[in-house]
């Protein structure tokens, strides 16, 4: 048996006697449910992030994603084996590591690799013989093998595949989901070697009911990327049928509502003010800055990316429209946005439109508040960073505004009472379909 089967046999009965210590690097709507399951499961988790006031909150029991309640986190911590540090030398002490991290695009649509090669020179420097690495970042095929594993073999002096494991297994989470969760989306898993897919199965398959191996970590990589270009695709479609269908006086939803009752060959997608969250918005663009490697254009991403993008100025155009009907302008005009999230019942602000929306009607010059019970105060974020420290407002004051735009259909809306008191509302979600008309008028965009 050479030395690599006996770093495999050895990880497998950690992992079989839950033994092996779990790392998950990045605390955020990704790792944080990860590694909470992997607790549950009787693994010994470590948590590693850059961010102070993460690390303080988990040992406190508490968290600081809404959907995820600070009592399980709490009970995790009682079970003596958790912990989260900003010390990355803990690397060392880890069987697993799992790097659960963003991926976001530069100003010019490109991937940013700078958290991926940070983050693998960070744990580079602790890596031991027969530790398995995993990535779960969404990224272009070859990230894995091109970008982390250069890092890991030079900063360690170990050899992939020889000395150390190397995985990759797209994240599939969907905040607030409450008929999916970690545990009960299935899995896919890609390893650089057969040994290293071993070990990933076994690890992974002891805390999630499913597993779907591919044959490698580029095969993996590409999977998540038809996942989210496949919903990207379709969404910029209906998009595109609500623009065309205002013209038409055809209401999108209700066509939509009858095509899905067709048992087969169809399935529902549903268009909105532009496309939020850290995966639609973002991960088609590595696939197309890939392909142009291969000199291959994605005509389709390219055009679905156009589209989506094109949202948020469509709204403020059908605004304008309905303004002008009562008479109004929009420069001077006071607004609300009910809905700040990029997409309902969620504290994410990640690519919402709702920060475009804010921002292209103050540049004509509106006066925008917003109301989302779900965030409070506007987060810090990369692009919209004159935004942060903005406060929610009542929807009691809805009737002073000039208009109210709904752009997130939040569950714990009084959507009956919101039309009651505006003037004008333009709902970009259909939150209003069915409702009595108020003290003014509802349009759809």
């Amino acid at each position: 048996m050479s030395d690599t089967q006996v770093l495999t046999e050895k990880f497998l009965q950690r992992i079989e006697r839950r033994e092996a210590v779990v790392g998950v690097v990045g605390l955020g709507y990704v790792g944080l449910p990860l590694i909470l399951h992997f607790g549950e499961k009787s693994f010994q988790p470590v948590g590693l992030d850059i961010e102070s006031r993460k690390i303080e909150a988990l040992h406190a029991g508490k968290s600081y994603i809404e959907y995820l309640p600070g009592e399980r986190i709490a009970a995790v911590i009682r079970g003596g084996k958790f912990r989260a540090t900003q010390d990355f030398s803990a690397a060392a002490e880890c069987d697993a590591l799992i790097l659960c991290i963003p991926t976001p695009l530069t100003r010019n649509r490109e991937p940013d690799m700078t958290y991926i090669e940070r983050t693998s020179e960070s744990v580079g420097k602790f890596l031991r013989r027969g530790q398995l690495v995993s990535l779960e970042s969404t990224t272009y095929p070859g990230t894995t093998e091109e970008i982390m594993v250069p890092i890991l073999e030079r900063l360690s002096g170990l050899k992939s595949g020889v000395d150390f494991f190397v995985a990759y297994s797209p994240e599939r989470e969907d905040p607030n989901n409450k008929q999916y969760t970690t545990a009960t989306i299935p899995k896919v898993v890609g390893g650089q070697t057969p040994e290293a897919l071993a070990i990933a199965e076994a690890l992974y398959g002891a805390i999630v009911e499913k597993i779907v191996s591919v044959s490698s970590t580029q095969a993996a990589e590409a999977t998540k990327l038809v996942e989210n270009i496949f919903r990207c695709v379709n969404i910029a479609m209906v998009n595109e049928l609500k623009m065309v269908f205002h013209r038409m006086d055809i209401d999108i939803w209700e066509v939509i509502r009858a095509a899905s009752t067709k048992p087969f060959g169809y399935m529902p997608f549903y268009p909105g003010p532009g496309l939020g969250g850290h995966c639609i918005p973002i991960d088609p663009f590595y696939l197309t800055w890939k392909a142009r490697e291969f000199d291959m254009p994605t005509k389709f991403i390219e055009l679905a990316g156009e589209i989506n993008s094109s949202m948020p100025y469509y709204v403020v155009a059908r605004l304008m429209e309905e303004l002008n009907e009562d008479g109004k302008a929009l420069r001077g005009s006071r607004l609300l946005l009910v809905g700040l999230a990029y997409k309902k019942d969620v504290d994410d602000l990640r690519e919402s439109p709702s920060l475009k929306l804010i921002e292209l009607l103050e540049e004509r010059g509106a006066k925008v508040d917003y109301h989302d019970d779900h965030i409070p105060v506007v987060k810090q974020t990369r692009e919209y960073a004159h935004l942060a420290g903005r406060e929610s407002v009542s929807l009691s004051s809805a009737g002073d505004y000039d208009a109210v735009v709904i752009s997130t259909n939040h569950s714990s809306i009084d959507y009956d009472a919101l039309g009651a008191r505006a003037r004008l509302i333009l709902d970009t979600r259909n939150a209003m379909a069915g409702r009595a008309p108020g003290r003014g008028r509802v349009t759809k965009a």
